[in-house]
């Protein structure tokens, strides 16, 4: 991907996890994993700058249920279980995600802790689950 130009196999549930990627990255993920069958959910954090927000914006994008409580416990439910999304395995991809981190960096950091549970967990029972949010060039150049 765009920081070091390193390709992953998506349908590997052990290289599951979460990963930082340039936005022209998004596209070729996309691909990529429609070709090996996994669900791919694109979301936009353009303009998003908290969390209810980005709640709100998951919610949209995952199709979460009706039921969905919104707030972190509920999203890491949901992120373990994506049963209303039939698929081996899931690849969930985050445009703009440096509007959220610039605005709300303890947001942030935990939407990339639930993130990296909900792969964790992928792995352990053998589904493939990726994120890969999109950042500018600039924030791989250590400025």
């Amino acid at each position: 991907m765009s920081a070091h130009r390193f390709d992953l196999d998506l349908t590997q549930p052990a290289q599951g996890g979460v990963y930082f990627v340039g936005q022209d990255d998004l596209d070729r993920l996309a691909k990529t994993a429609r070709r090996d069958a996994l669900h791919v959910c694109r979301t936009d954090l353009g303009g998003c700058t908290d969390k209810q927000e980005l709640l709100r914006r998951l919610a949209v994008s995952l199709t979460l249920p009706a039921s969905f409580g919104f707030n972190w416990d509920a999203l890491a439910d949901a992120l373990r279980d994506l049963g209303w999304l039939p698929a081996w395995g899931y690849v969930l991809l985050f445009e703009h995600a440096d509007t959220l981190r610039r605005a709300a960096p303890e947001d942030f950091t935990t939407l990339l802790g639930v993130l990296d549970d909900a792969a964790t967990f992928a792995a352990d029972h053998d589904i493939p689950w990726f994120a890969f949010l999109a950042l500018p060039d600039e924030a791989f150049d250590g400025s």
